[in-house]
């Protein structure tokens, strides 16, 4: 009985010890997207939350307006202000500031945001989206990188919907004119049950996790309308925003947003539902 005991205090001893390394240990993640993810500060409200619980964990981010997954490997900026930015196609010699920022450092977990139809237009997602995934991860110099796609949600819409973008626009081996689309959206429903089918595609083809974004926006807009997610049709409001710092959080630290005290400056009642609803 007496070696039995010695045994389980040893094992705690060890487990902890263990745990307490984790929590510990600094761990780089690099938010790499767009204003879906830069509204609102959603990166800098992640990283208030692990300051609460995780503060070993340090938030990056290579966030630019209207900038695709590719376009960080491909485009120069050449301009911008607060709202927009203009970009050329990168010369043989240059690199771009993503390139530079996914040099900079080991990272331990990589953020992939995409815009959302790019992902539903069956053409974009594999010639766009898919390739982009796989050059970043090529790119990337930790073979030990966790990589999470931010599944995004569906927009304010009215129905039957269908996204369409012509082949000019997508690969040079497409005709020029013709158009290539999503499916035709029937209802809300649909739409979100389109959007998790290809994110998971995703997911799949390159080995990598994928948040629940497009579930948690869901849920929120059926069972808590009173909750504005939008900003307009696509952006999230700072009620958005937060609800996606939340899933975040999880993710990165594997406790619930319940535990911590930051509302990100909303209402106290509504960041409990949106902590509440990302659990």
């Amino acid at each position: 009985m007496k070696n039995i005991l010695l045994i389980i205090i040893a094992f705690t001893i060890i487990s902890c010890k263990s745990q307490n390394q984790k929590s510990t240990e600094k761990l780089n993640v690099l938010f790499v997207g767009n204003s879906f993810t830069f509204y609102h500060e959603m990166p800098q409200m992640v990283q208030t939350m692990l300051n609460e619980t995780n503060p070993n964990i340090q938030i990056h981010q290579s966030t630019f307006p209207g900038m695709f997954l590719l376009d960080h490997l491909e485009k120069t900026i050449i301009s911008r202000d607060a709202e927009s930015i203009n970009v050329r196609k990168k010369k043989d010699t240059e690199v771009t500031e993503t390139e530079i920022k996914l040099s900079e450092r080991k990272w331990d977990v990589i953020i992939l945001q995409e815009g959302t139809v790019r992902v539903m237009i069956p053409e974009l997602r594999n010639y766009k989206v898919d390739s982009a995934i796989k050059k970043i991860k090529a790119f990337v110099n930790n073979p030990n990188c966790r990589y999470i796609l931010f599944s995004t949600w569906a927009s304010k819409s009215e129905y039957p919907l269908e996204y369409c973008y012509p082949g000019m626009l997508i690969d040079l081996t497409l005709e020029k004119e013709e158009e290539y689309c999503s499916e035709n959206i029937e209802n809300l429903e649909q739409h979100n049950d389109i959007i998790n089918s290809v994110y998971q595609e995703l997911a799949d083809n390159n080995k990598i996790e994928r948040s629940n974004h497009t579930n948690l926006f869901l849920n929120i807009r059926k069972e808590h309308p009173e909750i504005e997610l939008f900003d307009d049709s696509f952006h999230p409001s700072v009620y958005g925003s937060f609800l996606s710092a939340c899933e975040f959080y999880q993710l990165l630290t594997d406790k619930n947003a319940s535990g911590i005290k930051y509302n990100g400056g909303i209402e106290s009642d509504l960041a409990g539902i949106l902590k509440k609803t990302a659990e």
